[in-house]
C-alpha cells in the first residue's frame, strides 16, 4: 500500500473478548455495481518489480523473491557482488542489497562466473552443464565457479539466499499504541504468496481467499482443510523484525462459499494480541475506513513495515464495497495488501472490522503501469454466524446442542468462551425423515451422533463429523431390529462405542454401534433386570466405562448399571437412596469423573432437582434448582459431561431454551437464555453432547 502514512511499533500486550456480530441487513442495495469489484487480487506472488525493464537494462532476469535481496547500484551500499559475461554492465558486474539479513531471489543469470559477500553468507544456485549446484559463499569471501571454477564451463546463476539471522531490530517502543495489534502477514510457501489478515479471534485470522487459490483469476476457490503449502502468520508486530508479537503456523482453512474471504486457525492461539470485533452495522457509501496491511507501496517491493492510511468507501453491494483512499496520490492498497482489514474506527485507536480488501486497481504501485487507484473489499458485517461456525470447526469442546420444535430437529453449538452458534435443520443436511419427534445426541471425539425418533415411529441414526458435514439419516431398525410404539430415545458415547437406549411400548431397549459401524440387535432391558411398570422416560450415562441408565415409571426414577461385560444390575429405586421428589416427567443425566449427575423436573415441569450417584456408589439427596433456574416450567432436560463440568439445557413452557453449567467446585453459572437464530415452531425437546 503506498500510503501517507506509514508506522511501525511493537505489539500490544493486553487481551479481551471478541464480540462477534450477527447477521445485519443492508442498509440501502446499490443502484450501480461497485466500479472496482472487477480489479485485480493484490496477493503478493513475489514476481520481481519491473523484471522487463531491469532485464532491458542489464540482461539478467530477475524472477521473484521474499523481498530480502534486491538489485542496486554497485556504487551504493550492497551485500552481493556478481560477476558474469552475460550481463549488459560496467566490468560485467552486478551488485544486490541484502538489508536484511536473510532473502532470497529466484535469476537466470547467464554467463555467471564470480560472487563477492560483505557481511552476509550466501547458498547459491547454479546451473552447470546442465547439472545444478549449490555452493556456500560465506560472509565476506570471494569464489570463482563455472568458467572460473574446476569445471571451466559456462554457468548459470539461478537462486541466490542469504541465511543467517535478521539485520539489527529497528528502534520502537514496547506498545502498539495504534491499536493495530491485530494486524497480520501471512506467507505462505516459500514466500509463493504473501497476505495481510486480521486476528478476529485468539485461534483465527481473516483474510482473501484469493491468497490461497491456485489460480483465483480463473478460479477463485480454496479446499477446506489444511492449507496446501505451508503457512505462516506474523501477528503484533508494526515492524516485522521487532521482538515479540506472535507467530504461529496455519492449521486450517474455512473458505467462504461466494466471497473472497477465509478463516485460517492458528496452531499455536495468541495470548496477548486483542482481536478485532465485527462491525454493529453495514457499511455505507462515504464512510471512512481505514485499510491496513503488509504490502508493497510505492518505493518497495516487500516492505517489513505495516503501514495504514484512510479511504472512503464507495458504492456498497450486498457482497462487498468500493474503497478510494482520501489522498489517491499518495495511497493504493497494492499487492500483499490483499486480506487486510477495512475497519471503521470507534474510537481513539479502537476499530471494528467492516470488509476484508482482495482486490485493488493499484495505481502507484512499485512496479504497475495502472493509474487507476481505486479497491474492493468483502463485506463481513453479516458474516458473523459463518464466523462462529467456522471456529465450531476448531479441536477443543463444545457444547452439541438438539432442539426440536415441531417436526424439525436444529443444531447448534456453544463454543468454550460461550458464544452459541445460530441453529441449523438437521434434516437439510442429513436428509429428511419426514418430521422428527424427539432426538439424542452423542459425542464420539470431535463427531456428533444424532439419534432421532421420525414422525413414522422409526428411529433414525447420521452423524456430523468434525469438519461440519453430515452423513444421511440410516434407519435403525434395519440393522438394529424394529421396535413399535417408540416414544423416546436416550444416547450416550463409551469409548468409541455408541449406546444406545430406546421407550418402546412402555418398555426399555438397548442396543450399540462399535467403532466400525456395526449395530446390535436390540435387547430388552426390563427382560435382563426385572419389570418396574410402564416406562415413561429414560436418561443414559458414561461413568467410568459402564452405561447408567434411569427409567420412570409410575413418575419414579429406577436405576441399573450396565457393566464393560455386558451384564445388567438390578433396578434399585432412586428416590430411596436420593429422596422423594413430586412425580417425574422428565430425566437427564451425565457421568463426571466417576459420578453420575443426575437432573430431574417434576410436577408437570414445574419444579426440578439435581443429585449425584457418587463414584463410591453412594448418593448425594436431591436438591431444589430453583436457586439456579429460576421459577421455570420445564418440558425437556438434555444434560452433558464438558471439559470436567456438566452443562445443562432445559426448554420450557414459554418457548425459551435455558443453559447452565455446573463447575468442578460445585459452584453454578447463572442462568442464561439462549438465542435461537434459525428455529421457528414450538419448542419441545432438547439433548446434548461435548465434543472435541
Amino acid at each position: 500500500m503506498a500510503l501517507r502514512t506509514r508506522w511501525w511499533l511493537p505489539a500490544a500486550t493486553a487481551t479481551a473478548a471478541v464480540l462477534l456480530g450477527t447477521a445485519t441487513p443492508l442498509a440501502s442495495a446499490a443502484v450501480e455495481p461497485a466500479a472496482n469489484a472487477g480489479a485485480s487480487f493484490v496477493y503478493e506472488d513475489g514476481s520481481y518489480p519491473d523484471s522487463d525493464q531491469v532485464f532491458a537494462e542489464t540482461g539478467a532476469r530477475l524472477i521473484r523473491g521474499d523481498g530480502g535481496i534486491t538489485h542496486t547500484s554497485c556504487s551504493g551500499p550492497y551485500q552481493i557482488k556478481i560477476w558474469a559475461r552475460g550481463i549488459k554492465l560496467d566490468e560485467e558486474r552486478m551488485c544486490f542489497a541484502a538489508p536484511r539479513g536473510t532473502g532470497f531471489l529466484t535469476v537466470n543469470i547467464p554467463g555467471a562466473y564470480r560472487i563477492q559477500t560483505y557481511e552476509r553468507s550466501v547458498k547459491a544456485s547454479i546451473s552447470v552443464k546442465d547439472e545444478h549446484k549449490t555452493i556456500d559463499f560465506p560472509a565476506n569471501t570471494g569464489k570463482g565457479f563455472g568458467e572460473a571454477g574446476a569445471d571451466q564451463a559456462e554457468a548459470v546463476l539461478l537462486e541466490m539466499r542469504v541465511t543467517g539471522t535478521t539485520a539489527t531490530t529497528p528502534p520502537g517502543v514496547s506498545t502498539d499504541i495504534f491499536g493495530l495489534a491485530f494486524n497480520g502477514k501471512l506467507t505462505i510457501g516459500d514466500a509463493k504468496r504473501t497476505c495481510s489478515a486480521a486476528l478476529i479471534d485468539p485461534e483465527w485470522v481473516i483474510s482473501a481467499k484469493s491468497c490461497f487459490a491456485d489460480n483465483p483469476a480463473e478460479s477463485n476457490t480454496v479446499t477446506a482443510g489444511a492449507p496446501k503449502d505451508k503457512t505462516t502468520v506474523v501477528l503484533g508486530k508494526p515492524h516485522l523484525f521487532l521482538a515479540g508479537g506472535h507467530t504461529s503456523d496455519i492449521a486450517q482453512l474455512v473458505p467462504h462459499p461466494d466471497r473472497d474471504l477465509v478463516m485460517a486457525r492458528l496452531s499455536t492461539p495468541t495470548t496477548g494480541i486483542t482481536p478485532v470485533p465485527l462491525v454493529s452495522g453495514a457499511p455505507a457509501a462515504g464512510q471512512q475506513m481505514t485499510v491496513v496491511g503488509f504490502g508493497r507501496t510505492k518505493t518497495e517491493w516487500v516492505p517489513s513495515s505495516r503501514h495504514d492510511a484512510t479511504f472512503t468507501a464507495g458504492t456498497v453491494e450486498a457482497t462487498g464495497f468500493d474503497l478510494a483512499a482520501v489522498t489517491p496520490a499518495d495511497a493504493t492498497v497494492c499487492a500483499g495488501d490483499g486480506g487486510g482489514p477495512a475497519l471503521r474506527r470507534t474510537g481513539v485507536n479502537t476499530y471494528s472490522l467492516a470488509g476484508v480488501v482482495g482486490r485493488s486497481w493499484q495505481g502507484g504501485c512499485l512496479g504497475s503501469s495502472e493509474t487507476r487507484t481505486g479497491a474492493f473489499a468483502s463485506r463481513v458485517d453479516d458474516l458473523g454466524e459463518w464466523i462462529l461456525q467456522a471456529r465450531a470447526l476448531a479441536p477443543g469442546w463444545k457444547t452439541e446442542t438438539l432442539v426440536q420444535a415441531g417436526t424439525s430437529l436444529y443444531q447448534g453449538i456453544r463454543l468454550a468462551d460461550g458464544s452459541w452458534t445460530g441453529f441449523t435443520d438437521v434434516q437439510t443436511k442429513a436428509q429428511s425423515i419426514g418430521g422428527v419427534r424427539t432426538a439424542a445426541a452423542a459425542g464420539i471425539n470431535a463427531d456428533t451422533h444424532v439419534v432421532a425418533l421420525g414422525v413414522d415411529g422409526k428411529i433414525y441414526h447420521t452423524l456430523r463429523k468434525a469438519d461440519g458435514t453430515w452423513g444421511n439419516f440410516g434407519h435403525v431398525g434395519d440393522v438394529a431390529g424394529t421396535l413399535s410404539n417408540v416414544t423416546q430415545v436416550s444416547a450416550v458415547s463409551i469409548g468409541n462405542d455408541l449406546h444406545v437406549v430406546a421407550v418402546a411400548g412402555g418398555k426399555v431397549f438397548h442396543t450399540l454401534r462399535n467403532a466400525t459401524g456395526h449395530w446390535t440387535l436390540f435387547g430388552d432391558v426390563t427382560a435382563a433386570v426385572g419389570p418396574i411398570g410402564t416406562v415413561t422416560t429414560a436418561a443414559t450415562a458414561s461413568v467410568g466405562g459402564e452405561l447408567q441408565l434411569i427409567a420412570v415409571s409410575g413418575g419414579k426414577a429406577f436405576h441399573t448399571i450396565r457393566n464393560t461385560a455386558g451384564q445388567w444390575s438390578t433396578w434399585g429405586n432412586v428416590a430411596s437412596a436420593a429422596g422423594t421428589t413430586g412425580p417425574i416427567t422428565s430425566v437427564s443425566m451425565a457421568g463426571t469423573g466417576g459420578d453420575a449427575q443426575i437432573v430431574i423436573a417434576t410436577d408437570n415441569g414445574t419444579r426440578q432437582y439435581h443429585a449425584i450417584r457418587k463414584a463410591d456408589r453412594t448418593w448425594a439427596t436431591f436438591g431444589d434448582l430453583k436457586d439456579y433456574l429460576g421459577t421455570v416450567t420445564v418440558k425437556s432436560l438434555g444434560a452433558a459431561h464438558v471439559d470436567g463440568e456438566l452443562q445443562l439445557t432445559a426448554t420450557t413452557s414459554d418457548n425459551k431454551l435455558i443453559h447452565i453449567i455446573r463447575h468442578a467446585d460445585r459452584t453454578w453459572t447463572p442462568t442464561t437464555t439462549v438465542t435461537l437464530q434459525g428455529v421457528t415452531g414450538t419448542l419441545g425437546t432438547t439433548a446434548i453432547t461435548g465434543t472435541l
